[in-house]
């Protein structure tokens, strides 16, 4: 049970009251629902028919022999060559040491980013300081410090440091910027009452944050698996950036288009985990 009565009245009576008013919708508005469930179920259709065009073009463009199938594979040989890996077990390997990868690269990436933001909040004189820093970093071509890191970490731990260093910087500008943002009104009345910083920040600045946080979370699920790639291109002994390689060295086509519809795949799953994650944090922390 909750701790605040008031809070609770007042969600129930908020209940209450959608739900009356859905049972005495008005026919206008029933007629409104309606025609947005429709415009959900063709925005479905016609994204399942644009992918089943590209498919079927892709099939018969290979098929007539206007591409030559040994350089761009076609879909009959992709099943075929996802059922081949599969039952050798080496593609689930290799996708599970990606979403390994990942999830600990964006976990890492958001805690330090998280971090160094609240840092930067708190001194108005570091923020000035460091901002020239953090342009030219976020501006810097992250491939190019593959080979540091590989020399630093190894070939294992590298691909963590560029899924990091892809991530990072954009966490911290996203999240500093988003602090900057939050209403002035609601932290001098914060320091009006005598609140430290610690409290201002506890209280105000990370429940109003919780938008931005997942925002930043959702663009940061992209940039680390492009990191998370990246970094097993350039030293990783397994992972589907490596069957990305290792296919294009050996001349199997099949094996790359099937790592690639792999890595489209990780990356909606990982989006949606995301999605879902954030919808549930904004229903348990509520901010206006």
């Amino acid at each position: 049970m909750s701790s605040n009565p008031v809070k609770d009245a007042r969600h129930a009576g908020a209940a209450g009251t959608t739900a009356a008013s859905m049972g005495t919708a008005s026919a206008p508005y029933k007629k409104y629902l309606r025609a947005q469930r429709r415009l959900r179920m063709a925005v479905w259709l016609a994204r399942f028919a644009l992918l089943a065009a590209f498919l079927g073009v892709w099939e018969l463009a290979a098929d007539r022999k206007w591409v030559d199938a040994m350089l761009t594979s076609r879909p009959s040989q992709l099943v075929a060559s996802f059922k081949s890996l599969a039952l050798e077990g080496k593609l689930w390997h290799h996708a599970w040491v990606t979403t390994s990868e990942t999830v600990i690269g964006l976990t890492l990436s958001m805690a330090i980013g998280t971090a160094i933001a609240v840092a930067l909040w708190w001194s108005s004189y570091a923020s000035r300081v460091l901002e020239p820093y953090m342009v030219v970093l976020n501006a810097l071509p992250k491939v190019a410090l593959g080979p540091i890191f590989y020399i630093w970490l190894g070939d294992r731990y590298s691909v963590y440091g560029m899924a990091i260093a892809i991530s990072v910087i954009v966490t911290i500008m996203m999240l500093e910027s988003g602090f900057k943002e939050i209403g002035q009104t609601k932290l001098r009345l914060m320091e009006s009452f005598g609140a430290t910083k610690l409290q201002t920040l506890r209280m105000v600045l990370l429940p109003a944050s919780v938008p931005n946080l997942v925002a930043t979370l959702k663009v940061n699920v992209g940039l680390t698996l492009v990191g998370v790639i990246m970094g097993e291109f350039l030293s990783s002994k397994a992972g589907l950036g490596y069957m990305i390689i290792y296919g294009g060295q050996v001349f199997q086509m099949d094996m790359v288009m099937v790592a690639i519809a792999l890595l489209a795949a990780l990356s909606m799953a990982l989006y949606g985990v995301v999605s879902l994650l954030g919808r549930f944090a904004l229903r348990r922390h509520p901010y206006d």
